[in-house]
């Protein structure tokens, strides 16, 4: 990625991301729908940029794309209905490959034991989900929902190789999806059930974001 390295602009960036991110769990939780919807979109773009922002010779190129299919992600599922939701996973699908491919070029298969040993715990919680919501979800959502679950617990074995908090940023983002899921197969809510689903999705996202900088040297000190 070209070197645009930019400290001040980038903690701007990132207060902006953090103010954000609080007015919109704040909106869930009082049900303050303009402001939910509002600042949603802007979540995974003010990350991005922030990235973009803090980006050197060696900032893996498909960090600021994976963030963009999230922001796309986002937007698609506001809208509601099968064809948007299902769009709506695709984007987030593309992201996906995009951080399999960038921790896999990071070495996250070097260790193929431990590789091995993670993709199996994952394997059965992946296997145990699929065979527990495939009753309840509707047919034509059976498939994608299967397909799309097994490439983000890739994230989440790939992510788990790079540094810890990249692989705390894929179980998360793998845990707040499964929450959406339980929507989809019309499941009983945990309390807090949205909030949840939101503040799992922020956290994964940060972390991964901050644990692929970790990994290429790109998080600067608070005294830069």
């Amino acid at each position: 990625m070209t070197s645009l390295r930019d400290p001040r602009t980038a903690r701007a960036l990132l207060i902006a991301f953090t103010v954000v991110s609080a007015a919109h769990l704040l909106a869930i939780c009082f049900g303050v729908k303009p402001l939910q919807y509002g600042t949603k979109p802007l979540l995974m773009p003010l990350l991005a940029a922030w990235v973009w922002a803090l980006a050197k010779p060696g900032t893996p190129r498909l960090l600021v794309p994976a963030l963009l299919c999230g922001a796309g992600g986002d937007i698609l599922l506001e809208i509601g209905g099968t064809v948007a939701f299902l769009a709506g996973m695709g984007s987030f699908a593309a992201g996906h490959v995009c951080y399999v491919t960038m921790f896999v070029k990071l070495g996250a298969l070097a260790d193929r034991r431990r590789v091995l040993l993670v993709g199996g715990c994952y394997a059965v919680v992946w296997a145990a989900l699929i065979v527990l919501l495939w009753p309840d979800l509707d047919a034509g959502m059976r498939v994608p929902v299967a397909l799309y679950s097994l490439l983000l617990a890739s994230t989440a074995v790939t992510a788990s190789q790079v540094n810890v908090r990249a692989g705390l940023g894929g179980a998360l983002f793998l845990f707040s999806d499964t929450l959406i899921a339980t929507d989809l197969a019309d499941w009983r809510h945990l309390p807090a059930h949205a909030f949840l689903i939101m503040a799992t999705y922020l956290a994964g996202q940060y972390l991964l974001t901050v644990g692929t900088l970790e990994r290429t040297g790109g998080v600067p000190r608070t005294d830069d």
